[in-house]
């Protein structure tokens, strides 16, 4: 890799970190190759690499981040790319960390929220990489939890200014004004966040992430950051990060919606994160089972499956039965992505079995409420699309289709579109075209790339058939959207 030009100045912060972590110069770059494999990074630095760094030779692009967070492992407390004499990275590598600390998570989260609100579009052009799964799912699997959230209010113990007569003057401090760091939380503010992620949830299944995402970013920059640095106990503390965890993993599935996936990606784990620090276990699986999610859409079956089973370790036996169907299903994805029928099927039993085992009265987190028999018969329609046994795949997703609710447009969408495919694989072809021209139609009202996607996915497989009839129509309506 090339360097930047010497600056002759000898890097002595550098020097003396290396000789307190006793590294080698070797070892040190086989540390730092080493970390960049975790997040997709064929880097090839050796000992003469760390001379040049000594010498006051700067790394490019990500590698000062790396570098830090070589030293972070090694020595314990965390360390940035200027403590060590080096410049800044880009944002590449910035929000792959899974945060040693609840204040170092907020640090972390809100500098991607600051980032994305500007514009920083190189932060939505970062790629997937699969191997900046490992970390994340292993330190949220074995981490123990946050003992202490809470933040204490700065001016407690101070005795207050005085005004005309010895009477205490209040704090000036205007609810109707913009929030700034340091303000008591209150219940109404939680009440606040979790109504915002309803709204913006609604407007990402009607009309794709593209719709409003910007919107939610600003939003957490300029509400949620604020009151992660404001004063609050530990009980309604838990509660904040619970809330913001659940719009940061939603930023995350806009992000995902419209192909930003590096961004998407580092979102998923900082959510993973601020769950651990609300002590939310449950929430922190869906999150994985998010990710995985994720995997599957970009073809890394394996890692799908490894997050759900993490994600089914982490909540155990314990977790209600729709939880738990949840898990089951989307590990069933993952291996419907590898063409492993046997395991994609013994998955499908098992989610149908928890979700049968689901009673009325169970308690059930707001998140998972949307894991019905629609959503069941969706997961085993794509998992049969992808094994090619599409008579099966028919049924469900015909069953989909009949029970999902009209808002939610873009997984009926999707819906649609798995079920053009399979009766095209039966042969079936005005049907499908019929069925994959009402998918294109609605991908056209939409902000949503993952909406386009499956429509161009369908189009792919017409193409042996591009010559008949049905499919020169199909390809006059889909011409006339523009």
């Amino acid at each position: 890799m090339t360097e930047r030009p010497s600056q002759r100045i000898p890097n002595r912060q550098l020097a003396a970190l290396i000789q307190e972590a006793g590294f080698s110069n070797a070892g040190l770059a086989r540390r730092v190759d080493q970390l960049g494999l975790e997040h997709g990074l064929d880097l090839r630095y050796d000992k003469t690499s760390v001379t040049r760094w000594l010498r006051g030779q700067q790394p490019r692009g990500t590698t000062p981040a790396l570098i830090a967070e070589v030293f972070t492992r090694r020595l314990g407390r965390r360390l940035s790319a200027q403590d060590l004499g080096l410049d800044a990275c880009a944002p590449v590598y910035a929000g792959l960390e899974f945060a040693a600390s609840p204040e170092e998570a907020i640090d972390i989260v809100s500098g991607l929220w600051r980032k994305d609100s500007g514009s920083h579009a190189e932060l939505r052009k970062i790629a997937f990489t699969p191997a900046g799964l490992v970390v994340p799912s292993r330190d949220w699997l074995i981490g123990r939890a946050d003992e202490r959230v809470g933040r204490a209010d700065p001016g407690a113990g101070r005795v207050p200014p005085q005004g005309t007569g010895g009477v205490p003057r209040q704090r000036a401090v205007d609810r109707g004004t913009d929030r700034g760091p340091g303000q008591r939380v209150t219940g109404g503010d939680i009440a606040a966040l979790r109504s915002v992620g309803e709204l913006f949830r609604t407007l990402d299944h009607a009309y794709g992430g593209g719709h409003a995402r910007q919107a939610l970013v600003r939003y957490l920059e300029h509400e949620a950051e604020p009151m992660l640095r404001g004063t609050y106990g530990e009980v309604l503390g838990r509660r904040l990060f619970a809330a913001v965890a659940d719009l940061t993993r939603l930023v995350g599935w806009t992000s995902y919606d419209i192909a930003a996936h590096g961004l998407a990606q580092r979102y998923f784990v900082q959510a993973l994160r601020l769950a651990q620090a609300a002590g939310d276990r449950a929430y922190g699986s869906y999150v994985l089972v998010t990710m995985a999610r994720q995997a599957v859409y970009l073809g890394h079956g394996r890692e799908a499956v490894q997050l759900t089973r993490v994600a089914q370790q982490g909540v155990g036996p314990s977790a209600p039965p729709v939880v738990q169907a949840l898990l089951h299903a989307v590990e069933a994805r993952g291996h419907g992505v590898l063409g492993e029928a046997r395991a994609c099927t013994g998955s499908l039993v098992r989610a149908e079995r928890a979700l049968g085992a689901a009673r009325a009265g169970d308690e059930v987190p707001y998140w998972a409420r949307f894991f019905d028999e629609a959503q069941m018969a969706d997961e085993f329609g794509h998992c049969y699309r992808d094994l090619q046994q599409y008579r099966q795949a028919v049924q469900y997703a015909e069953r989909s289709l009949q029970l999902r609710p009209t808002g939610l447009a873009r997984s009926r969408l999707f819906c649609r579109v798995v079920l053009a495919s399979a009766r095209l694989g039966l042969g079936e072809l005005d049907q499908a075209c019929a069925l994959g021209a009402e998918a294109a139609l609605q991908a056209s009202e939409m902000r949503s790339a993952r909406a386009l996607e499956y429509v161009r996915d369908f189009e792919r497989r017409l193409e042996p058939y591009r010559d008949a009839a049905a499919v020169r129509g199909y390809r006059d309506r889909v011409s006339a959207l523009g």
